[in-house]
């Protein structure tokens, strides 16, 4: 465990990790991400659409304060009552504008709102528009995790570099391996979760995408 400090909000960029169900049980969820967190992650998304409302904020308020510890940002994925009750420093959120526009409302304006934009640029611009603090794209390669999600390519990454002024984040079976190819449109972070959680060594796993950011 790193020495307590007070929590300094670092620049959104670097590995960002998603929880899953599935490769992350409830029991040993803490656990797993703190193994991402020691390898480097800058940001945490809990996503988990299927426990109790009470072990999801459980769950939550613990990844909060972990995340503080290790300066990354911690995020809830699309639970507007969740993201507010747990405190998290943010919100994950589909492309409904609507979503958006509540979620900073119930929220405020020290929250981080992202927005899932696919493979639209346009959609993007619009979000950054109407407030959004990062946007993602994807799915890039194969996908366990969204299988049926629409292919996105990277010339959209370049393209939203050009244009857009927030974060940008790749997301979509990502790997150690095809993490270069992404990183070099200069994307700003890579949204990862079987690449790290399904891994026999998360740690070292996370480790391998996050020292890419750092050469």
């Amino acid at each position: 465990m790193p020495t307590l400090k007070k929590f300094s909000p670092p620049s959104f960029y670097g590995l960002y990790v998603i929880t899953d169900p599935t490769l992350c049980p409830n029991d040993t969820l803490i656990e797993q991400v703190t193994q991402a967190l020691k390898g480097g992650a800058k940001i945490v998304q809990f996503r988990d659409k299927s426990s109790s409302f009470l072990a999801q904020l459980t769950l939550s308020k613990q990844l909060k304060t972990l995340c503080e510890q290790y300066q990354a940002y911690f995020i809830v994925n699309d639970n507007i009552e969740l993201a507010k009750q747990s405190q998290a420093h943010g919100i994950h959120i589909g492309k409904d504008d609507q979503n958006l526009i509540t979620a900073r409302q119930q929220l405020g304006k020290q929250a981080i709102i992202g927005v899932s934009c696919y493979n639209d640029v346009s959609l993007a611009l619009q979000m950054e528009r109407l407030g959004a603090d990062y946007v993602a794209f994807g799915r890039f390669f194969p996908s366990k995790t969204k299988p049926n999600a629409p292919q996105a390519e990277l010339n959209t990454l370049k393209q939203a570099k050009q244009t857009l002024t927030i974060p940008i984040v790749a997301i979509g079976g990502i790997t150690a391996e095809n993490a270069p190819e992404l990183i070099a449109t200069g994307v700003d972070s890579l949204a990862v979760i079987q690449g790290v959680f399904a891994q026999e060594n998360i740690q070292t796993a996370a480790l391998r995408i996050h020292q890419q950011f750092t050469v």
